[in-house]
């Protein structure tokens, strides 16, 4: 996506003013089963979002690529509890599992002795936004995989998301904006008060909506179907097909390829559905982001694994297949479980998910990492 002239000037004289610009306080409490704090408006209005929103504005800070250029980023976890509460932001400490891979790169604080809104990091990498994103169907009614794709933005050979200045600290805090243009999830940004607008998926976590934001992705093909940055060192977090909050870095996020279909079906879901342009793929998380207090908080990451599931011919046939809303059994499922239906054999790991078997799920890992910092966990509805 190519920068209008006033965005332009806009970056290209911000350097000047990065000590002196306001920062963007949260404006919503957490009123809904969790919200992100320094999320100031869903759909452009604060207060508890719809299950179906579409967009959420988020605090835009100015920082410098290698070359000393500006660049823009922000900030959606932090693997340290008291950094978390003060950034407004949420907590992830399975961050820090990553240390020492290539899944985090290490920049340098231009002037560490500032107040946290005024610090200037300089990152190790950077991001070209200026590919043309391509994603062409396949044929119906295998719309996935497509036949042609191309991601829209390219991250640098040094570049990751996660951050660290080496103080064991990590922060998720991918770039959205520079003067190659704007990340392709970006609905508008505004440099002069430091806010950026990003489109959200909606999704499930033990039935509870959720909304998700989406920043990058360690494959082409992945990258270029979430409309993120291709970004090869994410595959370098630890944990492939493991939640321990000792030892890994990543939670599992479960794709249906081939759930059900149609536009206005109440259970639509999958690959093949969003790819039709019916929605979003209405994917399921493992775990959701909490309150430091909360143990649960420990198992939390935005640095997802990709355990995809896919529907056999014989659970087609039987109409077995319905959309799925929660990875482990629920005292308020609709249907079973996608733990379930792996071990009753309806749902099977699909060709491409030849990474090793996650028990937690049921299913292969594929081997990928997307990077998708959720923004809201909503009440069931109904």
């Amino acid at each position: 996506m190519k920068l209008p002239v006033r965005s332009l000037t806009l970056i290209t004289t911000a350097l000047g003013a990065l000590l002196t610009l306001p920062a963007v306080a949260p404006a919503i409490a957490p009123t809904a089963t969790y919200l992100l704090p320094s999320a100031s408006a869903f759909d452009g209005q604060a207060g508890l979002p719809p299950a179906t929103a579409k967009t959420v504005t988020l605090p835009l800070v100015p920082g410098l690529t290698p070359s000393g250029k500006v660049t823009w980023y922000v900030v959606t976890e932090s693997s340290d509890a008291a950094d978390a509460r003060r950034r407004g932001v949420n907590y992830a400490p399975k961050l820090a599992r990553a240390l020492g891979t290539s899944a985090v790169q290490t920049v340098r604080v231009r002037n560490p002795e500032a107040e946290l809104p005024k610090q200037v990091i300089q990152f190790a990498g950077t991001v070209d936004f200026s590919p043309a994103q391509q994603v062409v169907p396949g044929a119906a009614p295998d719309f996935f995989p497509p036949s042609r794709f191309a991601p829209g933005s390219v991250a640098d050979a040094s570049y990751s998301p996660l951050i660290t200045t080496g103080d064991g600290i990590v922060l998720d805090a991918p770039q959205v904006a520079n003067a190659s243009g704007l990340h392709d999830t970006v609905v508008s940004a505004d440099f002069a008060h430091r806010r950026v607008t990003v489109g959200l998926f909606e999704g499930f976590y033990e039935d509870h909506p959720v909304l998700y934001t989406r920043f990058s992705g360690s494959d082409p093909l992945l990258a270029a179907i979430e409309s993120t940055t291709f970004t090869p060192n994410l595959n370098a977090a630890p944990g492939l097909a493991s939640d321990d909050p000792v030892s890994s870095s990543r939670e599992a996020i479960v794709p249906i390829v081939n759930g059900p279909t149609g536009a206005a079906n109440p259970q639509r879901q999958g690959l093949n559905s969003a790819l039709a342009g019916e929605g979003a793929p209405l994917n399921v998380i493992q775990e959701e982001p909490a309150d430091p207090a909360d143990p649960s908080s420990l198992r939390y990451s935005p640095v997802w694994d990709v355990t995809p599931g896919t529907w056999t011919a014989a659970a087609l046939n039987a109409g077995q297949r319905a959309r799925l809303t929660s990875i482990q059994p629920t005292s308020t499922q609709a249907a079973p479980s996608i733990i379930e239906q792996a071990q009753s054999g309806a749902l099977v790991s699909p060709p491409f998910a030849t990474g090793p078997f996650n028990p937690s799920v049921g299913l292969n890992a594929a081997g990928l990492v997307s990077l998708c910092p959720v923004v809201a966990v909503l009440p069931i509805s109904g």
